[in-house]
C-alpha cells in the first residue's frame, strides 16, 4: 500500500481525476437511455400536426352565436391546432381559436369572439393589457397591443364579433392574416 497524501495537499487537480470516471459513467448511462445525442446539425423540426380549419370552422359557424370567418391564409401556411373556450365574467362569451405556422416556421393563432375586446385581449394574453397603437389593413382599423418581453397581439371589432390575432411572426405575417381575415366574410350558418 502506498501512503495516501495527507487530506490538506489535495488541490483542484486531484478533484478533476477524481470526477473523470463518474463522468464517463454518466455519459454511458444518458447514450444508453437515449437521453445524449452528439448530433453536428442541432436540432431538426418535428413533423407539423394536421389540422381540419375549415370543419372546425364550420362546426364553429353552426354552433356559436357570433359570425365566424375562415381565412383565406397563403397556401404555405399550415393549420396546426384549433380550440374552443369560453371567457367567464363580464363582456365574456365562447371563443374560436385556431393556429397556424408560417411559410417561416412561425405560430400565428387568431381567435374570434363575441366577448368585448379587454375581455378577449386579457383572456388571450393573460392579463390586463392596453392598445399601444394601431394598424390600418384593408380598411379596417386593428388595435395592436404590444409591450417589451410580451407577445403582440392585433385586435380588430367586426361589430358582432371580435378577431384577435397573436404569434411569434414578424410584422409582415401579422399583416398577412390580418388581411386575409378582414377580406374574408362569415360562413353562412
Amino acid at each position: 500500500m502506498s501512503p495516501q497524501k495527507p487530506r490538506i495537499l489535495n488541490d483542484y487537480r486531484d478533484l478533476f481525476w477524481s470526477l473523470i470516471p463518474l463522468v464517463l459513467i454518466a455519459v454511458v448511462f444518458a447514450g444508453l437511455a437515449s437521453q445524449c445525442s452528439f448530433a453536428a446539425n442541432g436540432p431538426t423540426q418535428g413533423q407539423i400536426p394536421h389540422f381540419d380549419v375549415k370543419a372546425a370552422l364550420n362546426a364553429d359557424a353552426r354552433t356559436l352565436p357570433f359570425p365566424i370567418r375562415n381565412p383565406a391564409v397563403p397556401a404555405d401556411w399550415k393549420p396546426n391546432s384549433g380550440s374552443r373556450e369560453s371567457i367567464s365574467g363580464t363582456g365574456g362569451g365562447p371563443i374560436s381559436t385556431v393556429g397556424y405556422i408560417t411559410t417561416q416556421g412561425t405560430y400565428m393563432r387568431f381567435s374570434q369572439s363575441n366577448a368585448t375586446e379587454e375581455a378577449l385581449a386579457r383572456f388571450v394574453l393573460g392579463g390586463p393589457r392596453y392598445g399601444s397603437g394601431t394598424e390600418q389593413v384593408a380598411g379596417q382599423k386593428w388595435v395592436v397591443y404590444a409591450e417589451p418581453g410580451a407577445e403582440s397581439a392585433w385586435v380588430a371589432d367586426f361589430g358582432q364579433s371580435r378577431a384577435l390575432i397573436t404569434g411569434a411572426g414578424n410584422k409582415e405575417a401579422f399583416t398577412t392574416l390580418a388581411q386575409a381575415i378582414t377580406t374574408t366574410q362569415p360562413i353562412a350558418k
